[in-house]
């Protein structure tokens, strides 16, 4: 099963699909917070922000949700 625009990073369990923006906002996000982490722990954050943005959640709500 093809899993759509291929999002790179091999994040293909894509359940509710995220939209175009939301990747894109997402991409920025990370690039903006890249120096502050590890590679492992950027991955961490990557998967919870897409999963919470899946459920309806801004990019912010995410990250706030996250940093609590």
């Amino acid at each position: 099963m093809a899993y759509g625009s291929g999002g790179g990073s091999g994040s293909g369990m894509s359940s509710g699909k995220m939209s175009d923006k939301q990747k894109a906002d997402l991409k920025k996000h990370m690039d903006k917070h890249k120096k502050d982490m590890s590679v492992s722990e950027q991955k961490a954050h990557r998967m919870k922000m897409m999963s919470r943005m899946r459920k309806g959640m801004s990019i912010s709500q995410a990250h706030k949700d996250i940093m609590k």
